[in-house]
């Protein structure tokens, strides 16, 4: 049966679309099938793998009306092993939608139910908010990936997050794991990058992945082609660390 995780922190610029393409990516290439599910209306996830967001037919927001049947909205992408559900803008109407609907917090685990032992991995990329989207993707995920950008502000709103994922375990989903905290945008330069490193460890200890994502340049130059990192430049330093993220988490499963 396959793991669903959802990638999720209600800031936003703080690495999850890169994480979600390219830790999709990474898996795929060692050789895990993987579904990416774009729950965000932003659509960055769909664009950064070259998929034009407006010729797209069906994806999240159909999933959520249950209108369609999840085949139908899944595509194949250019990186290997890695399929995607695309979003698209009418996603942001879910929110208002959905609120009067039953069992409201439930419509993307009943999407998925039928494909998860078709996949080893489903990758959630979750929209910048708490809201229902957000929701519906911790309810239907095992665990939660949860990227901390190695800046000032790095643990603001955390504490909310955490909030959100308790009241989720408690209330729907007592399944729910936090995965990991990851470290992104990390400048080996900066004093400030290695203080929140040491501060984010020495609150939550073994929580934190021992993969640190760099900032670097090609990882923010590759979705403006339609590429995961992988595929845009194999050698680079972000590609190796999320193939180095890929295999730390492939091997806690075991």
């Amino acid at each position: 049966m396959g793991k669903i995780i959802a990638i999720a922190n209600q800031k936003g610029g703080v690495g999850k679309t890169t994480t979600a393409i390219n830790l999709g990516a990474a898996l795929g290439v060692l050789e895990k099938k993987v579904l990416l599910v774009d729950a965000d209306p932003q659509a960055n996830a769909t664009s950064g793998l070259g998929i034009d967001v407006r010729s797209t037919q069906y994806g999240t927001y159909q999933l959520l009306e249950h209108s369609i049947e999840v085949k139908d909205a899944i595509l194949i992408t250019q990186s290997p092993n890695l399929h995607l559900i695309p979003s698209h803008i009418d996603l942001v109407a879910s929110e208002i939608e959905l609120v009067d609907k039953e069992s409201r917090e439930y419509m993307l685990k009943k999407a998925l139910k039928n494909i998860v032992d078709e996949y080893d991995y489903i990758l959630i990329d979750c929209a910048p908010s708490l809201g229902l989207i957000t929701l519906n993707s911790l309810v239907a995920a095992d665990a939660v990936i949860i990227p901390i950008q190695c800046e000032y502000f790095a643990l603001e709103g955390l504490g909310k997050l955490l909030n959100t994922i308790k009241s989720v375990q408690k209330l729907h989903n007592k399944e729910l794991d936090i995965e990991g905290l990851l470290l992104t945008m990390y400048d080996t330069r900066l004093r400030l990058s290695n203080q929140v490193v040491e501060e984010v460890k020495k609150h939550f200890g073994k929580m934190v992945f021992k993969t640190i994502i760099q900032r670097n340049i090609r990882l923010s130059e590759a979705p403006s082609y339609g590429e995961d990192i992988i595929s845009y430049d194999a050698s680079s330093r972000g590609a190796k660390s999320y193939l180095s993220l890929g295999s730390e988490i492939i091997k806690r499963i075991k």
